[in-house]
């Protein structure tokens, strides 16, 4: 069984930075892509971020400049850092890892940006 652990979530005003982590455990032989999704009040899933496990990237475009992701093989572990957070960044947020062509999920953890 494959958990994902998220955490660095919370209350930041406008500007500020936080950073997120995401940690897989359980029997995991190797761990391919993984990334970030967010999900606002009633509005769909969307993809924030995605890094191979050789460490390509792709961005969101509303992100590009402010967000960046990073991974650590080792610890099977994907990091965002969130820079220049907006009042519209406020969403939960969700670590994805693909795994033998299995995607999973993490609980989510919530982002709220305000002053």
């Amino acid at each position: 069984q494959v958990q994902l652990v998220e955490s660095g979530g919370g209350l930041v005003q406008p500007g500020g930075s936080l950073t997120l982590s995401c940690a897989a455990s359980g029997t995991i032989f190797r761990v391919d892509a993984m990334g970030w999704y967010r999900q606002a009040p009633g509005k769909q899933r969307e993809l924030v971020a995605t890094i191979t496990r050789g460490s390509t990237t792709n961005y969101a475009d509303f992100v590009k400049g402010r967000f960046a992701i990073s991974r650590d093989n080792a610890k099977n572990t994907v990091y965002l850092q969130m820079n220049n957070l907006k009042p519209d960044d406020t969403a939960v947020y969700y670590c994805n890892a693909m795994i033998k062509f299995v995607a999973y999920w993490g609980q989510g953890t919530q982002v709220t940006v305000s002053s």
